[in-house]
C-alpha cells in the first residue's frame, strides 16, 4: 500500500499541508543525539516510565521537582545508590511516590553506564543505531533496562528526537485497518510488519519515520 493514501487522509483531517506540518515531531540529527548528556537520557527514560498509566500533565508539572529530588539524574551516582535513598524518595512529596517506578532509576542508570563502557556515551549509542532497525533497539532497551517494554521506550525515543515510530492506539488501528499488520503489534511478527512498512514508506517518500508514524495516526477519528 502506497503512503499517499494515508497522507491524503491526514491532509483532509488536519486542514491542509501547513497545518499538518506544524503537528509533526522534531527529529534530531545524529550528531546532536551524541551531544546529549547521559543524565538527560536517564531523566527522559524516567519521565516516560512515570507517565505510563498516569496523568501525563501531572508528571510534566512536577518534573522540576523530580529533577531536584533525583539530583539531576546522574547515572554514575544512581547506578550504585544506597537503598535508604530510594526509601526516602518513596516518602518524598515532591514526586509521585511509586516505589516500583522509583526502583527503575538505578536499574536504568546501570544500563546507561554499561552502554557508556562500550560506546563512550548513551547518546553515541543511540546515534549509531539505524532507524530501519527500531525493533532491535526496542528489544535491547526492554532486555537491558527496567520497565522499558510496551510504549514507554517508544515515547522516550520520540522525546529525545530519535527517528522512530510509536505504536499508539491510532497507529495500530490505522495499520490494522489497512491490512498491513495482521499480528499483535507487541509480538515479534507484528513489530517486524510495522518496521517493514515504515522502512518501505521512508524509501518511497524520503520522510522521517517519526513523521510517517504521526501522519498515519492522523487518519483515525479521535
Amino acid at each position: 500500500m502506497k503512503f499517499e493514501s494515508f497522507y491524503e487522509q491526514a491532509l483532509a483531517r488536519k486542514g491542509g499541508e501547513q497545518a499538518l506540518k506544524s503537528l509533526l515531531p522534531p527529529v534530531v540529527e545524529k550528531h546532536r543525539l551524541a551531544e546529549i548528556s547521559d543524565d538527560r537520557y536517564l531523566s527522559e527514560i524516567t519521565r516516560c516510565i512515570f507517565k505510563a498509566g498516569f496523568v501525563w500533565r501531572v508528571i510534566e508539572n512536577k518534573w522540576p521537582e523530580f529533577e531536584a529530588a533525583f539530583e539531576g539524574f546522574v547515572p554514575a551516582y544512581w547506578q550504585q545508590v544506597p537503598p535508604e535513598v530510594l526509601e526516602q524518595l518513596a516518602t518524598d512529596e515532591r514526586i509521585v511516590r511509586n516505589m516500583q517506578k522509583i526502583r527503575t532509576v538505578p536499574e536504568n542508570a546501570r544500563m546507561i553506564m554499561d552502554v557508556v563502557k562500550d560506546h563512550g556515551s548513551f547518546g553515541q549509542f543511540l546515534a549509531q543505531w539505524p532507524s530501519d532497525d527500531q525493533v532491535g533497539l526496542l528489544l535491547y532497551l526492554k532486555r537491558n533496562g527496567e520497565r522499558l517494554g510496551g510504549n514507554s521506550a517508544q515515547y522516550f525515543l520520540r522525546r529525545v528526537g530519535w527517528d522512530g515510530f510509536i505504536l499508539s492506539h491510532d497507529v495500530v488501528t490505522a495499520l490494522t485497518r489497512a491490512c498491513i499488520v495482521d499480528a499483535s503489534p507487541a509480538s515479534k511478527k507484528g513489530m517486524t510488519q510495522v518496521q517493514e512498512a515504515f522502512n518501505r514508506w521512508h524509501q518511497e517518500t524520503g520522510l522521517p519515520i517519526s513523521h510517517l508514524s504521526r501522519i498515519v495516526s492522523f487518519t483515525v477519528d479521535n
